[in-house]
């Protein structure tokens, strides 16, 4: 019989990863990275989960960081010029699971999840919760949230970032 993994099991480290490609622009990724900048054959990283856990873990308080700077840290540590956003995106929101695992468990410190912002500042959608938890979180840490529609963004994001 099948068991459904948990979030925890899905982040464990994926045996051909990373991985370095050349661009291509019907990559899942391309229109993303096309918009960065990217043309056919420049190199990209598709990375392990754990490394974008371990970003995620170094954001403290008071701190943001958002998918794009994510991938650039990664990008520079694999010597290419982009990570694939659609992969990186999917690990940060199973991160952002796994955390909620852990503090069901009742582990005392949990990777802070509500502190990654998607590209352009927005709240994560596909986060525990959605948008409002998002939302209440990083008020309760001081930040101001907009209204911008339908989505979410913190207000002046960019002055927050890690650096």
């Amino acid at each position: 019989m099948y068991k459904k993994k948990s979030w925890k099991e899905k982040l464990e480290d994926k045996k051909n990863f990373p991985k370095i490609l050349k661009f291509n622009p019907k990559f899942p990724c391309g229109k993303a990275l096309e918009k960065m900048g990217a043309q056919r054959d420049d190199s990209v990283v598709l990375v392990q989960p754990r490394e974008v856990v371990e970003i995620m873990n170094q954001v403290p308080k008071g701190k943001l960081i958002t998918l794009y700077k994510i991938c650039q840290k990664l990008a520079k540590k694999h010597n290419t010029k982009y990570c694939c956003t659609l992969t990186t995106g999917i690990f940060i929101m199973t991160t952002a699971h796994a955390a909620e695992e852990d503090k069901a468990e009742g582990k005392e410190k949990i990777t802070p999840y509500w502190r990654t912002l998607k590209i352009g500042g927005y709240l994560n959608d596909k986060y525990p919760g959605g948008v409002e938890t998002q939302k209440k979180l990083l008020e309760k840490e001081g930040f101001v949230i907009l209204s911008k529609g339908k989505k979410y963004v913190v207000d002046n994001y960019e002055n927050y970032l890690v650096r």
